[in-house]
């Protein structure tokens, strides 16, 4: 059984920054890619960026440069740090669990309970 727990959501000005972090426990995290996806209202879950198991990052065309994926297997966390934040980028965030690099949600094996980032203007 694994578990996800993701943390560090809140509310932030336009421009400001926000790091989230992924907690995973209940199978060996190194051996794993993680992911971490985003849901607006009213949208489908869409991919945000992803890391491999040696570190390769994978991000969102529009999100490089911005976001940055991290991880640290010695923690069993991946980390999210989000700068310049814009309304747009209001939404649940989660991360995720799964067996090879995609950007498709159905391809991962495991979630989180997600983590609401709200950017107000």
């Amino acid at each position: 059984q694994v578990q996800l727990v993701e943390s560090g959501g809140g509310l932030v000005q336009a421009g400001g920054s926000l790091s989230l972090s992924c907690a995973a426990s209940g199978r060996t995290f190194s051996l794993y890619y993680m992911g971490w996806f985003r849901q607006a209202q009213g949208k489908e879950r869409e991919f945000v960026a992803a890391v491999g198991r040696f570190g390769a990052t994978y991000y969102e065309d529009s999100l490089k440069g911005r976001f940055t994926i991290s991880r640290d297997n010695a923690k069993n966390t991946v980390l999210l740090q989000m700068n310049s934040l814009k309304v747009e980028d209001t939404a649940v965030y989660y991360c995720a669990f799964g067996s090879g690099y995609s950007r498709r949600p159905n391809d991962y094996d495991y979630w989180g309970q997600g983590t609401k980032v709200t950017v107000s203007s």
